[in-house]
């Protein structure tokens, strides 16, 4: 998606967040087969097919300058979106240069990057940005590194640190995250931030992830999907913030289920980095309302499957329970019991 027209809309109070029928055909919709469970589900984050979301090493759309804006208000409200313990400025500097480096390279016609030395210059010409910088010097920048450029990426981004075994969360920047808190989790280590997620410790899923993680090389960076449902289609669904999204689950109904009861995809990145050897993980959200989801057959008819036969302990930690009978009430006209081919394409 290089000729980009950037949407103005909001994921907050009037939610005029829409997408486009060009941009429902790319999602990256996360259901192979009629069932889900957890698992590994690792593969090498190699660039994809032209127009989709693996097309790039970041992926930049249609919501890119409303999406930015989001971030801003949340930040705004919320300072503690963003935290780094002092140990992890060199991971910051190679955030920077990864994400620059990438959207000049990727998208450019939007982005520039220049450099002099270690004087480096960063155009974004969607935000109407240009800074010049001394790379390696955080007082040239209007912020941190991590902060700066975390405000420019769709995404919510973590840098893990390598040691003692295993990885530690010690900065990030998220302003998007599905019910977790940077604020809580900063500075924890890997199975103490993902202890509350059912299932996966007695499966082995986060010991074998863990383990292909520390062996995690430069230059080979992978990615999994990751998915949850929100209601209506906000990003800032975080903990700090529970009162202002959590009772809106109370109002789905069989009548308006297709249209406030959103698929929540993350495209989750890890890339090992050259001068911390921290390694960044990269959650990029994408929404998409069932009434969007609905104009392919037959991803809805698959997810009328998936979320029936759902695990309790799923359906209990993924926030659905609470409104699963409205939910099934409104996708199950939609499936026809047609057997469906494997695959996540859609027709």
């Amino acid at each position: 998606m290089n000729n980009l027209a950037y949407k103005l809309e909001t994921f907050r109070d009037d939610y005029t967040f829409r997408n486009s029928p060009d941009a429902i055909r790319r999602f990256p919709f996360p259901f192979d087969q009629d069932h889900y469970m957890y698992s590994v589900n690792i593969e090498p984050h190699k660039p994809g097919a032209p127009g989709s979301v693996f097309e790039h090493t970041f992926d930049i759309d249609e919501h890119y300058v409303a999406e930015c804006a989001d971030k801003a208000l949340t930040l705004a409200q919320d300072k503690g979106r963003y935290a780094a313990l002092p140990h992890m400025m060199d991971a910051q500097w190679d955030f920077l240069e990864l994400t620059m480096e990438s959207l000049a390279r990727d998208y450019p016609d939007q982005f520039k990057l220049s450099k002099e030395g270690e004087r480096w210059t960063w155009t974004n010409l969607p935000l109407g940005i240009e800074d010049s910088f001394i790379f390696g010097d955080a007082s040239t920048l209007p912020m941190e590194p991590l902060e700066y450029m975390g405000r420019q990426v769709q995404g919510d981004f973590v840098l893990l640190d390598q040691r003692e075994g295993t990885l530690f969360a010690d900065a990030g920047f998220i302003t998007s995250q599905a019910d977790w808190s940077l604020a809580f989790d900063i500075g924890m280590a890997w199975h103490e931030w993902h202890g509350p997620v059912p299932q996966v410790e007695k499966m082995g899923v986060m010991e074998r992830a863990l383990k292909f993680l520390l062996s995690l090389q430069q230059g080979s960076p992978v990615r999994r999907l990751n998915w949850t449902m929100t209601i209506n289609p906000r990003l800032d669904t975080s903990p700090e913030h529970y009162p202002q999204w959590g009772p809106d689950k109370l109002k789905v109904t069989a009548e308006n289920a297709g249209r406030k009861a959103h698929l929540r995809v993350e495209l989750q990145g890890l890339f090992r980095l050259p001068r911390s050897n921290a390694i960044l993980f990269s959650i990029r959200c994408y929404l998409m309302s069932l009434e969007e989801m609905a104009t392919y057959p037959r991803w809805i008819k698959r997810f009328h499957r998936v979320i029936r036969d759902l695990h309790p302990d799923l359906l209990e930690y993924k926030g659905i329970k609470v409104y699963h009978a409205p939910l099934m009430a409104w996708l199950a006209p939609h499936d026809d019991g047609e057997e469906l081919p494997l695959g996540t394409q859609p027709e």
